[in-house]
């Protein structure tokens, strides 16, 4: 197990998490401290320093009575939508959900905590992404210039129970998409059909309507340049349809603006 001074730092994390898991920081908080306080007494665990923590606390917050998730008037606008969302998954569907999507533990790593199969794992991710996207379907607009992958795309979206309202080939129709339908998810390639650029597109439509934007790229060399700003959500090409599905559901579900880049 690593030294006291190692697992701290995962602390402001670990408090985040409990927080979203029981809808309290102090219940939360309390979680965390015996949690930490188990861990640091089993000197003799080989399992890696951050499983062991977030399986601890979900330990002392399963041993709690039923959490109900609600918003408190002390809340953010946000935090209270997060909690609405919340609300509408199973007690361990929100805790998969939120070691994947807040916390960026692998699939592999998730079902360590939860003590379960990866399969298993992956059962709760599909019911909670379609929970989700029941809760907050919305419009959005394709901008992809391959016929194939936006009919993919299109299906996939459709399939979550999202409506697809605009499928656009170029810049300026994406542009004109956009304006005309005030999506509330758009998905983004780079390079369009004539020639023209998806992250161009992206940053003339930012300033008018603000949107999660995800990209879907075979290019992501263009947007990670190590400057800033760059894209919260971005997709590599060849994709995954569950890729595609768990980034939709992180952007809907944590209402993520993006900003131009």
């Amino acid at each position: 197990m690593s030294s006291d001074k190692g697992l701290v730092g995962h602390v402001p994390y670990l408090r985040r998490f409990a927080r979203a898991v029981t809808g309290s920081q102090v219940t939360g908080d309390a979680c965390v401290v015996a949690a930490l306080e188990d861990v640091l007494a089993d000197k003799s665990s080989d399992v890696p320093a951050r499983i062991a923590l977030y399986r601890s606390v979900l330990a002392k917050v399963n041993a709690l009575d039923a959490i109900p998730i609600s918003a408190t008037a002390s809340q953010s606008a946000d935090l209270e939508a997060v909690q609405r969302n919340l609300a509408v998954l199973t007690p361990v569907g929100r805790q998969a959900f939120l070691l994947v999507a807040m916390e960026g533990f692998s699939l592999e790593e998730t079902a360590q905590v939860l003590e379960m199969s990866t399969d298993e794992v992956e059962s709760l991710l599909e019911d909670a992404n379609q929970d989700i996207a029941s809760q907050i379907a919305t419009d959005v607009v394709i901008i992809e210039d391959e016929p194939l992958i936006a009919m993919d795309l299109q299906v996939l979206v459709q399939g979550l129970g999202h409506r697809v309202v605009r499928v656009a080939r170029t810049e300026r129709q994406a542009i004109e998409a956009v304006r005309q339908t005030r999506p509330g998810l758009v998905l983004a390639d780079i390079q369009l059909a004539d020639g023209s650029s998806g992250l161009d597109a992206v940053n003339e439509i930012l300033p008018l309507h603000s949107v999660p934007v995800i990209f879907i790229t075979a290019f992501p060399e263009r947007l990670l340049t190590g400057t800033k700003p760059e894209p919260t959500f971005l997709v590599r090409k060849p994709y995954t349809q569950e890729a595609v599905k768990a980034v939709i559901s992180q952007a809907l579900f944590f209402d993520i603006r993006s900003k131009p880049a």
